[in-house]
């Protein structure tokens, strides 16, 4: 795997470029004496410090481009090794003290794009140079770095990195789902307080009270940033629910959610038939009652709630990256499901059936025939969340998804004084 040596050690006070020093600490929640303006795209536990190789900026540079050492935005300028062609979870002794391991590519973005002549900033992205892109490390042991400091890779002791990677995919797919519907439901006058930052999406509607609609997400990596949920629900004096992996306050109360993954390229293997005399199709752009009727009737769902989706499914149906589904039984739609679409990542959602057919293979049958659907439409994963231990954990299972990782969702009274 080879070693290195650090090279360079970069701060900023907010933005680019970080400026070297002789000497930083590192801790779990970053490089002190760092910031970043963009907090809830940059930064947390997850990204606490970011890496990139001399090489990379040699090579980049050769081609015409400003780049230099701290240019792009790295705390630590390497030599020896290029990061981004390590494998996640790669772990990198420091000196005498400081433990970090891979975590992600550092997507690229705007704030970066003086240091290319022609401003192409996705010149550093993984996916088109994936010998040059930036990484992301989280601190497994802290202490100080120094330019100079060798460095000792060692490979990944466990895949619990690469899940977390994958997870992180899973977890913007869905929270891009939930978007599209807050957002059909406010188009359709639903009176929702949806904010949208960075990898953060958070909801609100007092009149519409439960989780569907009072949901905060993206704090799985920025759990740092969950004051900025409870303040959200304050601020609309409602109750909420936090998505986490871990208890964001003292005194959380956690409700699990098993998030599953699998390939869909993956063809079927047999075990996906359609139930005799039951039809599963997608449902035309114009089509819309039966769909919500289900969700409402299915879920026992009532008054403003129940209301809302029967209101929002005409909006909702126009959505270009949702592709609603029926599962029929002699003309009746008695099943439900939705494909999100996003960067290439499928995401389940809203899959459910009248309790008279359960048990008959039909939520099976509606998961197969979007995962065909992904797979058509140029998706290499699919992924959906399910209780753990239930009906749909299992169908979930068979469709051929693994665990990866392990949402709570977390109560929170934005009612009360000082919740």
């Amino acid at each position: 795997m080879g070693d290195g040596r650090v090279l360079r050690v970069n701060v900023s006070d907010g933005g680019v470029p970080k400026r070297p020093v002789d000497a930083a600490r590192v801790t779990t929640a970053g490089v002190e004496g760092d910031r970043q303006n963009a907090v809830t795209v940059h930064g947390g536990p997850h990204r606490a410090v970011s890496i990139l190789g001399i090489e990379a900026i040699r090579r980049i540079a050769a081609e015409g481009h400003p780049i230099g050492p701290g240019t792009t935005g790295e705390n630590l300028t390497t030599e020896g090794f290029d990061a981004s062609s390590l494998p996640v979870g790669t772990r990198l002794s420091i000196g005498e003290e400081v433990m970090l391991e891979l975590s992600a590519p550092a997507d690229p973005c705007r704030t970066i794009r003086h240091s290319f002549r022609d401003l192409r900033f996705g010149r550093l992205g993984m996916a088109t140079h994936p010998a040059d892109s930036r990484m992301y490390a989280r601190v497994l042991r802290e202490g100080t770095v120094r330019p100079g400091d060798p460095i000792r890779l060692d490979p990944p002791p466990d895949p619990a990195a690469g899940r977390h990677l994958l997870a992180s995919r899973l977890d913007r797919a869905e929270r891009s789902s939930s978007l599209s519907l807050w957002g059909a439901a406010r188009d359709a006058g639903l009176p929702l307080h949806i904010v949208e930052d960075g990898e953060l999406a958070m909801c609100a509607a007092l009149a519409l009270p439960g989780p569907i609609f009072n949901l905060a997400m993206g704090f799985a990596n920025l759990p740092n940033l969950v004051g900025r949920a409870l303040e959200h629900f304050r601020l609309h004096g409602t109750v909420g629910w936090v998505w986490a992996d871990a208890p964001p306050w003292p005194g959380a109360v956690p409700g699990s959610t098993a998030v599953y993954a699998g390939g869909p390229a993956r063809e079927a293997d047999g075990t996906d038939r359609t139930p005799d005399g039951v039809t599963v199709r997608q449902l035309a752009r114009d089509e819309h009652g039966a769909w919500a009727d289900v969700i409402v009737r299915a879920a026992g769902l009532s008054g403003p709630v129940g209301d809302a989706w029967r209101v929002l499914e005409p909006r909702f149906a126009l959505a270009p990256h949702d592709h609603r589904f029926v599962a029929e039984v002699d003309g009746r739609v008695v099943g439900t499901g939705v494909l999100h679409t996003h960067h290439r990542v499928g995401w389940l959602r809203a899959g459910t059936v009248l309790p008279e057919y359960r048990g008959h293979g039909i939520q099976g049958a509606l998961i197969a025939a979007r995962v065909r659907r992904a797979r058509e439409l140029g998706c290499e994963l699919v992924g959906a969340s399910a209780n753990q231990g239930g009906s749909s954990a299992r169908n979930v299972r068979r469709a051929g998804m693994e665990e990866v990782a392990v949402r709570h969702r977390y109560r929170v009274d934005g009612t009360e004084r000082g919740a």
